[in-house]
């Protein structure tokens, strides 16, 4: 089970969205609206994401990884509603 840090928390209250860890067992969490309707699943398990970088790595490194994720998801994380949008808005 994934363990959704505070830096999550704080960005799915910005997007008014809820979130609990996922009951996929490849991914992270689930994204919810809010009453509760299922949106979408993110962040593949088995990969940091920012929060997680920033706990065990210090702020540098996870400053770069998050560079480079935002490069490398260029495509998909600027569609609102996807899995991309969110996972580059709550993870990264």
């Amino acid at each position: 089970m994934y363990n959704i840090l505070p830096y999550t928390k704080k960005r799915a209250k910005i997007l008014n969205v809820n979130i609990l860890s996922s009951k996929n067992k490849n991914k992270k969490i689930d994204v919810y609206d809010k009453n509760w309707n299922f949106i979408t699943s993110i962040g593949a398990r088995g990969y940091l994401d920012y929060p997680t970088y920033l706990k065990y790595y210090g702020k540098k490194i996870a400053d770069q990884r998050k560079k480079l994720y935002k490069m490398r998801h260029n495509k998909d994380r600027f569609k609102s509603g996807t899995a991309g949008y969110y996972a580059d808005k709550l993870l990264w």
